[in-house]
């Protein structure tokens, strides 16, 4: 895509969506990084359900730590990986306690040193609670970048290159929101659905997908 077409693909995304937000349920910038480390091969519905009940229990790293491993396993026992996520979750808690007064660090290189938190968590919990323009690529965001040509890559970190490149004004803050869910909703991995797609015309995908029931015509 050109620098026309992409400004075109996110005008397009942001009419139709103006306040992209995170599907994940939190009440702080803590526990926004708990459920973003909960979130890893796991889908967001799921963290959910498990952690509406933890987060009217635990709303800061210290009552993370009061509530102690063996609790917090019992509270996400429903989400995978849940033993060592139980244990990264406490340990992360402990180090934020420790050294960073309780309080959710606003800096990337600060927040992977924990437990637990890579670089796609860190720039979410960048994004989302403090506003930052970064660009988390997951499974969903990797495929679009690479599907559309938006922003192509072999590695998540060249996608995420792209995008820091590429991506422009006024876009930039909510661009990652808006690639996940259209990922998640419409350039779904198995079959994207293109005949409802509204940047499909911009899109380097062949051959797009028929509507269900259509009949395709005759080579």
């Amino acid at each position: 895509m050109n620098k026309g077409q992409i400004f075109d693909f996110f005008s397009r995304l942001a009419e139709a969506n103006p306040a992209p937000v995170t599907e994940l349920e939190y009440g702080n910038a803590y526990q926004l990084l708990v459920a973003v480390t909960l979130s890893a091969q796991a889908t967001d519905v799921g963290v959910n359900k498990a952690t509406r009940a933890l987060f009217r229990e635990v709303e800061t790293p210290q009552q993370m730590v009061d509530l102690g491993e063996d609790a917090l396993k019992q509270h996400i026992k429903t989400i995978g990986l849940f033993n060592t996520k139980a244990k990264n979750v406490i340990a992360l808690s402990e180090i934020l306690v420790r050294d960073f007064g309780g309080e959710v660090p606003q800096d990337r290189d600060a927040l992977t040193t924990l437990p637990g938190v890579g670089r796609k968590t860190a720039n979410v919990v960048l994004n989302t609670a403090f506003g930052q323009e970064t660009f988390a690529v997951d499974t969903h965001i990797f495929r679009v970048g690479n599907r559309t040509g938006l922003a192509p890559g072999k590695t998540v970190l060249a996608v995420e290159d792209k995008l820091e490149r590429r991506v422009p004004q006024p876009f930039r803050r909510d661009a990652h929101h808006w690639l996940i869910l259209h990922g998640r909703y419409v350039c779904k991995a198995r079959k994207p659905e293109c005949w409802r797609c509204i940047v499909s015309d911009l899109c380097r995908f062949k051959p797009k997908t028929p509507e269900p029931g259509s009949v395709a015509k005759a080579a």
